[in-house]
C-alpha cells in the first residue's frame, strides 16, 4: 500500500494518561511506524515534543487553546473561579466551551493539503462538527476519506443527555463523515438508524511490543486492584466498599483512579487494607496489575460502554472478577479471595487489540472507501 498523508486530531494527546489521548498517540506511533506520513495534532499545553517528534516521525501540531479552556496535553491548565461559573453555567446548553474547538478543528485543516486520511478522535464532539465545517468549506477535502472516531456515543449516550436540538449537529456530522469508528458492536445502537451503515468496530489498540511482565509470585494475603473511572449509580463501587469494611479477612485493595474522593471516606475502616493511587503510565500499570492475585472490574450498567482499562487487565494476564454496582457477586468474590478463579472473565481473542492490527483497519477504510 503506498504511504498516506495522514491527520490525526485530538483534543489531547501524549503525555495525558486517559483514553481518548492513549487512542490517538498510539495510533499516530503505529501508523508512522507502518510508513505513513502522519500529524498529530493536540491542544499541547507546554511538554516539549521535539524528541517524540524525532523518535516515531510524527509531526505534532498545536489545536490551539482558548481563553476558556479545561483540558490540554500537558495537564497543567489554570481554571479561575470566575471560568469554572461560566463554563458550568454555559456547558449544558451551548457546550462550551468545547464548542469553541469548532474553529480550532477547522483552522487547522484550513492548514494542511493533501489529506488522504483525516481521523477525528471524540470526546468532545465538537471536534467532528469542526470537521463537517471544513469538508464543507474547503473543497481540496471532498477527496478526503474521514473517519470520525467516538469512544462513547453523544445523543444516545447513558451517561450524559445533551438537549434536544444537538441531534440537528449530529445529524450534520454523520451525513458529512465517510465512516463512524467505535470500540464496540452494542455501541451501535446508541447511533441513529440511518446511519448505522458507517459504522466500523474497530477496538482500542495498544504495542504489545512494549508490554514486558515479570513472573507473579502469589501474595502472602489476597491483593486485588481496580483501575479507572467511577460513576454513580452506574459503575459504582459503594456497596462493594461497604462489604469490605465488614470482612475480616486480611487483603491489599489498590485502587488507580483520579476520582480519589470517592474511595477516601473508607480509609477510616479499611485502614492500610485500602491504598488509592493515582493514574501511572500504560506499561508500568499492566506490570504492576501483573504482580496483584486478581483484578476487579466493575461492570457498566449500560451494554453500550465498555470500560477501556479491561484490555489493560487482559493483557495483564491476572484473573479478573466482574462485579455489579449492587454487587450480587458476594459468592464469586469470596471464591477468588480464597484462590479459586474459576469465573474468571473470559479474555476474548487479545489480537484485535494489537495496535498493529487496530491501525491497519483505518487504511483499509482508505481502500474501502477509494473502492467505492
Amino acid at each position: 500500500m503506498k504511504s498516506l498523508n495522514i491527520v490525526i486530531i485530538s483534543r489531547a494527546i501524549y503525555p495525558m494518561m486517559a483514553p481518548r489521548p492513549l487512542r490517538a498517540t498510539e495510533l499516530a506511533k503505529e501508523l508512522a511506524h507502518q510508513g505513513h506520513n502522519v500529524t498529530l495534532y493536540g491542544v499541547l499545553g507546554l511538554y516539549d515534543y521535539r524528541f517524540f517528534e524525532k523518535e516515531y516521525n510524527i509531526k505534532v501540531k498545536d489545536l490551539k487553546s482558548s481563553f476558556f479552556t479545561v483540558v490540554n496535553s500537558d495537564g497543567n491548565v489554570s481554571i479561575h473561579l470566575y471560568k469554572k461559573l461560566i463554563n458550568s453555567l454555559l456547558h449544558k446548553w451551548f457546550e462550551f466551551p468545547d464548542i469553541l474547538m469548532c474553529n480550532h478543528v477547522f483552522k487547522a485543516l484550513k492548514n494542511e493539503s493533501n489529506i488522504d486520511l483525516l481521523i477525528t478522535v471524540a470526546i468532545p464532539y465538537p471536534i467532528h462538527w469542526g470537521a463537517t465545517y471544513a469538508i464543507h468549506r474547503l473543497a481540496r477535502m471532498k477527496d478526503t476519506t474521514w473517519v470520525s472516531d467516538c469512544g462513547d456515543p453523544y445523543m444516545g449516550s447513558d451517561f450524559y443527555k445533551p438537549p434536544f436540538y444537538f441531534k440537528y449537529i449530529e445529524k450534520w456530522w454523520c451525513r458529512n463523515t465517510n465512516y463512524i469508528s467505535i470500540p464496540i458492536e452494542n455501541a451501535q445502537e446508541a447511533y441513529y438508524a440511518e446511519f448505522r451503515n458507517k459504522i466500523r468496530i474497530i477496538p482500542n489498540g495498544f504495542n504489545f511490543s512494549n508490554i514486558i511482565l515479570p513472573k507473579y509470585k502469589k501474595n502472602l494475603i489476597p491483593h486485588f486492584a481496580f483501575s479507572g473511572s467511577v460513576y454513580n449509580q452506574r459503575r459504582d463501587p459503594h456497596v462493594f466498599l461497604k462489604y469490605l469494611c465488614k470482612l475480616k479477612q486480611p487483603f491489599k485493595f489498590i485502587v488507580y483512579t483520579r476520582q480519589s474522593q470517592v474511595f477516601t471516606p473508607y480509609i477510616e475502616y479499611l485502614k492500610e487494607k485500602l491504598e488509592i493511587r493515582t493514574y501511572v503510565p500504560h506499561e508500568q500499570l499492566i506490570k504492576e496489575l501483573s504482580q496483584m492475585d486478581f483484578l476487579l472490574n466493575i461492570k457498566n450498567e449500560s451494554s453500550i460502554q465498555l470500560p477501556s482499562k479491561l484490555i489493560d487487565y487482559f493483557l495483564s494476564q491476572r484473573p479478573i472478577i466482574e462485579i455489579t454496582s449492587s454487587f450480587k457477586e458476594e459468592s464469586i468474590f469470596d471464591e477468588f479471595m480464597n484462590g479459586n478463579y474459576a469465573n474468571n472473565l473470559i479474555c476474548p481473542n487479545i489480537e484485535q487489540y494489537n495496535i498493529a492490527n487496530v491501525a491497519r483497519k483505518f487504511t483499509d477504510l482508505y481502500r474501502e472507501h477509494k473502492s467505492i
